[in-house]
């Protein structure tokens, strides 16, 4: 079994996190403390899913990664948000929501690939 850290999906998500700092150190301080931290904590959930995903097999693992696109989505909510109300330059967002993208993708393609090996209930 490969290392989670070996895993391009795990890269991507490590990519996402350090634009993450940037964006909560970019905003305003009046934002950093609610929407930046909540960003934050998405993307380190993101992070923690896929090592849980990982470490597991069939519908455990499908449990990880539905959840782990479930905080994607929100990570995505959320930078939208900051961009529209300008605490998120417009160069970092599409930079953040590009990561978030190549996440979903990969998580979509795993989760369909953890069903199919996965035993009939």
């Amino acid at each position: 079994m490969a290392l989670h850290t070996d895993l391009p999906i795990h890269k991507t998500g490590c990519a996402l996190l350090e634009l993450a700092f940037k964006v909560q150190a970019q905003m305003p301080r009046a934002s950093k403390r609610h929407l930046g931290e909540k960003i934050l904590g998405h993307c380190m959930q993101i992070l923690d899913l896929m090592a849980m995903a990982n470490m597991s097999k069939g519908a455990h693992r499908a449990e990880y990664i539905t959840h782990l696109l479930t905080h994607v989505r929100a990570a995505e909510v959320l930078l939208r948000i900051g961009m529209n109300s300008r605490q998120i330059s417009t160069n970092l967002w599409a930079q953040c929501v590009e990561l978030l993208e190549s996440i979903g993708k990969q998580g979509g393609g795993w989760l369909k690939s953890s069903q199919r090996t996965a035993p009939a209930a």
